[in-house]
C-alpha cells in the first residue's frame, strides 16, 4: 500500500488549502478501511485531525479542527481530500494521510493503530 499526499503549501491566516491523499494497493471504498488524517508541528506529537470509517460511514473530527476541516472522498479516483478552512498559524504541521484496515471505534484516533501512512505535505499558515 502507498498513499501519497500533495496540497501543501504556505497560506495567509485565515486562509483555505485543500489536500489529497492518494492510495494504490488499497481502496478507500472497501468495507474495513478507515483512514484518516494526522499532523505534526515542529517539537511536537503526532495529533491527530480526521478520520472517516467505511465501516459505519461515519467521519470524526479532533476538537481543534470541527467547524473548519471537512475530509472527504471521491471513490471513482480513490482519493481522500482534507478542505481546510479559516486557518490558523497553530495548524502549521507536516500533515499525514494514515490507512487501517483492523481499527476499532476506541483506537480512530491513534496512529499506532494505522498500518499504512504517507510521507506526508507542510501546511505552513504565516502573514
Amino acid at each position: 500500500v502507498q498513499l501519497v499526499e500533495s496540497g501543501g503549501g504556505l497560506v495567509q491566516p485565515g486562509g483555505s488549502l485543500t489536500l489529497s491523499c492518494a492510495a494504490s494497493g488499497h481502496s478507500f471504498n472497501s468495507y474495513s478501511s478507515t483512514v484518516g488524517w494526522f499532523r505534526q508541528a515542529p517539537g511536537k506529537g503526532r495529533e491527530f485531525v480526521a478520520t472517516f470509517r467505511r465501516n459505519g460511514s461515519r467521519t470524526y473530527y479532533a476538537d481543534s479542527v470541527k467547524g473548519r476541516f471537512t475530509m472527504s472522498r471521491d471513490n471513482a479516483k480513490n482519493m481522500v481530500y482534507l478542505q481546510m478552512n479559516n486557518l490558523n498559524p497553530e495548524d502549521t504541521a507536516v500533515y499525514y494521510c494514515a490507512v487501517g484496515t483492523r481499527l476499532i471505534t476506541s483506537t480512530l484516533q491513534d496512529g499506532a493503530a494505522y498500518e499504512y501512512w504517507g510521507q506526508g505535505t507542510q501546511v505552513t499558515v504565516s502573514s
